[in-house]
């Protein structure tokens, strides 16, 4: 067993006893991945929970969201500290309805023409809606494999080439969706910024850490 299956195998038995709950965990719709990732961007999903279930409210496809007047999305999102991305989300939406009539696609290359959407946020809607063999690395998670792999890597690692070559091998799963957000939480909750969780580390006997 290689060590792309070993961390496959142990950390989606972690996230079977460990996982978190939020309310965009229970939803396959694209849009809805989109905006909740748009707002966790720098922010703790416990403060995007009560923001993003009034925006889906209140603005709960792509049409209602390109409509929008700019001020109201802002006060929508405002209690984040985003007040100020109203537009960003706005352009997106209409992005969306000019250039896919509406519908979110499914491919990396047509994902990254949005407004917005980079490669993680790509990657997070290719792989919980659509469950594709693709690739998801954020921070925390490029924090996680440069770790256990020993990379030693430094400044703005998540785009490093070597880094992404390990996360696609590490998708080559059919259970893609699940990896995501086993990924998130187990670099959240177990290997943190400061004061990794080692001692409980499922995956410790072979992290070079």
């Amino acid at each position: 067993m290689n060590k792309e299956q070993t961390i496959r195998r142990k950390i989606l038995l972690w996230y079977s006893q460990n996982k978190r709950d939020f309310p965009w965990r229970h939803t396959k719709n694209p849009y809805e991945i989109m905006i909740v990732e748009f707002m966790l961007h720098r922010t703790r999903a416990d403060q995007v929970v009560p923001v993003y279930r009034d925006f889906i409210k209140k603005y709960p496809d792509i049409d209602s969201l390109a409509s929008a007047d700019p001020v109201e999305v802002s006060k929508v999102t405002e209690n984040l500290g985003l007040h100020w991305r109203g537009k960003h989300f706005i352009n997106a939406a209409l992005f969306i309805r000019d250039n896919f009539r509406s519908k979110i696609p499914d491919s990396r290359d047509k994902l990254l023409t949005v407004p917005g959407i980079g490669d993680y946020v790509a990657g997070a809607i290719l792989t919980v809606v659509f469950n594709k063999k693709e690739w998801v690395v954020d921070s925390n998670i490029a924090r996680f494999l440069n770790r256990f792999y020993g990379l030693k890597l430094r400044g703005e690692i998540r785009r490093k080439r070597e880094l992404i070559k390990i996360t696609k091998r590490l998708y080559q799963t059919t259970r893609s969706e699940q990896l995501t957000f086993a990924l998130l939480d187990f670099s959240a909750m177990v290997c943190k910024p400061v004061k990794p969780v080692c001692c409980s580390c499922i995956v410790k006997t072979k992290c070079t850490y």
